[in-house]
């Protein structure tokens, strides 16, 4: 398949990253762990309601993993008809290059504008086998690509240089926080390749990012606070060029010290609360998302209570209600 690439989308996402946090919506199910497509309409369009810069369906936070699929064909769907062409939908996919492409078949069918590609299953592998897995997805798909390095995906150098010298691969989330491997990655790239934080509570290292050349993020608190999420992305660029603390009324530490931080130590309790918390603290909210599938598990009674009384702290910070 012979492709070019979409500047528009490109240039889209692009004035979004600058102008607000990504959302990464959850995937609604119910009880049972069925599918809620109904749910998840209503936090889709709550998400987008808020105008992030764009919004990333079935991704990590809405557990890609665990979607068949007709699932992810009604979600990447949803999500698109919700949009309505008002900021791009960015579709999650992964697996082996050969699944992935099956997904990004039904991503283009369903009008995703691009696809961020998650870290492939199980296996490490070379950085000529990282650079292959993107051609062969990008030789499969029409639609832009941005890789996703966490786990056992991570680039060098060199090998960003052979990802972006592919026609249609646009970006890079970085999940590794290792800012000295970062900054050797955005001086190596062209001008005009898209970066951004994908940090698992991106807020807590959004200066040190932005420090490297990388000031866009997606954020998980966005999927269940946008009122703090949308504060804090606001305050940090008041802050911008006044250096730590400077320029600003002080909200970015506010909101690190007696949220970001309580709530980073809360995730790293138990594995998978990094989705898990995500999806409970929208159920205080009473967003209709449901309970996350195994092998994630729900929050026990005693950090559902932690989280409760965070989220009114965080709230009660930026004067927002539960």
């Amino acid at each position: 398949m012979r492709v070019s690439l979409d500047r528009d989308t490109v240039r889209r996402l692009r004035e979004g990253m600058a102008h607000g946090v990504l959302s990464f919506p959850l995937t609604s199910f119910h009880a049972d762990g069925s599918l809620d497509p109904d749910g998840f309409r209503a936090h889709a369009a709550a998400q987008i309601a808020t105008a992030p810069g764009a919004v990333f369906p079935a991704c990590g936070t809405g557990e890609f993993f665990s979607l068949d699929e007709d699932e992810y064909r009604q979600v990447v769907t949803i999500a698109v008809e919700e949009a309505a062409g008002r900021l791009p939908v960015v579709a999650g996919i992964g697996y082996g290059w050969a699944q992935a492409a099956r997904f990004a078949r039904i991503a283009e069918d369903a009008g995703a504008d691009a696809l961020l590609v998650l870290p492939h299953y199980l296996v490490a592998a070379p950085q000529d086998g990282l650079v292959a897995q993107l051609e062969h997805i990008a030789a499969r798909t029409r639609l832009p690509l941005i890789a996703y390095q966490r786990g056992q995906v991570a680039f060098t150098a060199a090998s960003l240089r052979r990802i972006a010298a592919i026609p249609t691969v646009i970006g890079l989330k970085d999940g590794h926080s290792d800012l000295d491997r970062l900054q050797r990655l955005t001086l190596a790239a062209p001008e005009g390749f898209l970066f951004f934080n994908g940090a698992a509570t991106a807020e807590i290292q959004a200066r040190s990012y932005a420090a490297v050349g990388v000031p866009a993020y997606s954020s998980a608190v966005h999927a269940f606070a946008p009122e703090i999420a949308n504060a804090f992305f606001t305050a940090l660029k008041a802050d911008e060029g006044g250096g730590s603390g400077g320029g600003g009324d002080g909200t970015v530490e506010k909101l690190l010290r007696d949220f970001y931080v309580p709530l980073v130590e809360l995730r790293d309790r138990v594995p998978g609360y990094a989705v898990s918390l995500v999806k409970a603290a929208a159920r205080l909210r009473g967003r209709p998302v449901g309970p996350v599938r195994a092998p994630l598990t729900d929050p026990s009674g005693d950090d559902l209570a932690d989280l409760k009384t965070l989220l009114t702290a965080g709230l009660d910070l930026v004067g927002a209600a539960l």
